[in-house]
């Protein structure tokens, strides 16, 4: 049998490993999952932004974001701008689903 060993750095994270547990997820999701909730809170959380720091295009990034916000773990909130205009788009991440 095969062991695998993990060599920890100073640069890593601690997160819930509930998402990696769910057999129903593509592998995409969990590592966007888990890559978003690594990435600082005043970062460029828009797909355009996610597609730039990964080989996958915005359609990949936008699919794998659909399957998060269907578990709960992506909400999506259009914002309006004060002329009432149609604004950005705002996401939250979270570790644990918010159903």
């Amino acid at each position: 049998m095969a062991v695998f060993r993990v060599g920890r750095t100073k640069d890593y994270i601690t997160m819930s490993n509930r998402h990696f547990k769910n057999k129903n997820w593509s592998l995409k999701a969990k590592g966007l999952l888990s890559q978003m909730l690594s990435l600082p809170e005043e970062w460029d959380f828009t797909l355009k932004g996610l597609a730039h720091i990964n080989k996958e295009n915005i359609d990949a990034i936008r699919t794998a974001i659909w399957e998060l916000e269907k578990e709960g773990y992506v909400v999506r909130r259009q914002v309006r701008k004060p002329n009432g205009k149609m604004g950005e788009t705002e996401y939250t991440i979270f570790e644990i689903p918010q159903k």
